[in-house]
């Protein structure tokens, strides 16, 4: 069943992401937005004497911490959270039972309910509960990506069931009892008094076509979920949940859907745990959306992050929509690779917030990037604390493929040609396509020095031989620097067509060659001149043997 897929940023197609999976996408995302509008990009480890001393960033993983800075000012991110945002702010947002009692004193709606410590017992807790009415929520006070929480608990045997699972099987001694608030759950992400995004998160679902299973929807589902360059981390993945939930309705995984028909498979709406993104900026309510930005104000020191609402469906609170959490350090994914809808430019928003000098700078038609996994390898095998990534061009690139015939794949060669790229300025790569030939990509701001490039490309003076030289415009991203690929670009389509040209060509040749042979050898057979030498060849083949 495929689904119609949401439209992207122009200037983050997948092909530049796929080396930032996860939260790693968030950091470069920001990172990249920010250095394409010629701030100066530094990365870090936790070791680097920038960090030491900042509580706010905690503990550091590669690849998320970095820094921007213009000649005004420096600023540094944790994945999609700035130093603006304080270690305070972290502190509440990080801790639901804190948020929950920052939201309700600033009169933000939230769910009724409490967070317990982790000295207070499992009776303890049970007893509160029954002040409210079920259906309930239990989870972790300080758990991410929706781990651990329950919801739609409806007895009382159902919560110690929860409880236990929670607190002991998943270790999470602290917890949030609260109201279950049955309704759409939207991610709201605020910077200031603005919202930049919005989308409804759906529960991993598939919808039926009348003829495939359930199971098999769930793999064709998947195979469309890795086409987006978010979700492709966020599979929905077969367990015990998936399995329980869509029994419950029912169903098997053997089971054939009637068309068009919608079935769930978890309560949880993360996009992590397979939920679906659908962007609503557009259309949400501008209620809900002060609902969010209230949300942001009343904690100290949050100026940006994600606030998480429920629209009361059932109406059985008093507020349309009530906040379930904050995220401090929202992860954006799901707003840049929307499953349907528009994707939306938070990491530009939050650039024109910490570097207003640069607002108004269009990145869309950016086509120069860096590759991540390069950038952080010397901090990841700990041979450097801190990396900077080599500035942006500014000006507008022109960006060529040659596609180069000949003797021409030598590593000496390619060598030869890097030397005068990065002389000449150059960015782009070279890659070695099948059987004789080799694929040159390079971009400038100059085109006099493309120009220059293409006549060095026949003038290596030890052997190589370029029989013929294609150009053409080039419009896919390239990276910054200059990069010799030796493996066969096997995933080029025009490396593998001319191949298949290639070999067709020879095929056809040797057919024919097979062909006129058999003709030859039928004519011969059947001459007089053969017939008449048959005793010749007979009596030359007894020789033979008795010699």
């Amino acid at each position: 069943m495929k689904e119609q897929q949401g439209i992207s940023l122009p200037q983050l197609p997948n092909e530049i992401v796929k080396n930032a999976r996860k939260t790693r996408l968030d950091a470069f995302a920001v990172a990249l937005e920010g250095w394409r509008r010629g701030l100066k990009l530094k990365w870090y480890t936790r070791d680097s004497e920038h960090f030491k001393d900042m509580v706010i960033f905690g503990v550091n993983p590669p690849g998320r911490l970095f820094s921007l800075s213009s000649e005004e000012r420096t600023h540094y991110f944790f994945r999609t959270r700035g130093d603006k945002v304080t270690s305070r702010a972290v502190e509440i947002g990080s801790e639901k039972d804190d948020t929950k009692e920052w939201l309700a004193k600033a009169g933000v709606p939230v769910p009724l309910g409490k967070g317990f410590d982790e000295h207070v017992t499992d009776e303890e807790i049970v007893t509160y509960s029954k002040t409210l009415n079920y259906p309930l929520v239990l989870k972790p006070t300080n758990a991410s990506l929706g781990n651990g929480v329950v919801t739609n608990i409806d007895s009382d045997e159902a919560l110690l069931k929860a409880i236990k699972y929670v607190r002991h099987d998943l270790e999470y001694p602290e917890v949030v009892v609260e109201q279950h608030v049955a309704g759409k759950e939207y991610r709201i992400y605020v910077v200031e008094d603005k919202v930049i995004a919005a989308y409804n998160r759906v529960p991993a679902n598939i919808i039926g076509d009348g003829t495939h299973t359930i199971e098999e929807l769930i793999n064709l589902k998947n195979r469309e979920r890795k086409k987006n360059a978010r979700l492709n981390s966020c599979l929905i993945e077969m367990d015990v949940e998936i399995l329980d939930f869509i029994q419950s309705a029912g169903y098997t995984l053997q089971s054939i859907p009637e068309k068009g028909k919608q079935i769930y498979l978890r309560q949880k709406t993360n996009v992590s745990s397979g939920g679906d993104p659908i962007d609503v900026t557009d259309t949400i309510s501008e209620e809900f959306k002060s609902i969010a930005i209230n949300a942001i104000k009343a904690v100290p020191d949050l100026f940006h992050g994600g606030v998480d609402i429920i629209v009361n469906e059932n109406r059985n609170l008093e507020a349309s929509a009530v906040v379930i959490e904050l995220n401090p350090t929202a992860q954006i994914g799901g707003a840049l690779y929307p499953l349907k809808g528009k994707a939306r430019n938070i990491p530009a928003a939050l650039i024109d917030y910490y570097f207003p000098e640069t607002e108004g700078m269009d990145t869309s038609e950016s086509k120069i990037y860096f590759d991540l996994i390069k950038i952080l390898d010397p901090l990841e095998n700990r041979s450097a604390l801190e990396v900077e990534v080599s500035p942006a061009p500014m000006e507008e690139l022109t960006i060529k493929r040659f596609v180069v015939s000949g003797d021409v794949q030598k590593n000496s060669y390619h060598r030869f040609l890097k030397k005068h790229a990065m002389n000449l300025d150059l960015h782009g790569c070279i890659n070695n396509m099948v059987f004789d030939e080799i694929e040159i990509i390079v971009g400038s701001t100059s085109k006099s020095a493309i120009e220059e490039f293409k006549q060095l490309i026949s003038q290596y003076p030890q052997g190589s031989k370029v029989k013929k030289i294609e150009e053409e415009k080039h419009e896919s991203p390239i990276t910054i620097g200059f990069e010799i690929n030796e493996r066969y670009n096997t995933s080029s389509l025009k490396s593998v067509q001319h191949a298949v040209r290639k070999m067709e060509k020879e095929v056809t040749q040797l057919t024919r060659q097979k062909n006129r042979l058999e003709k030859d050898n039928r004519y011969i057979e059947q001459s007089t001149s053969w017939k008449y030498t048959e005793p010749l060849r007979k009596v030359g083949s007894l020789v033979r043997r008795k010699k």
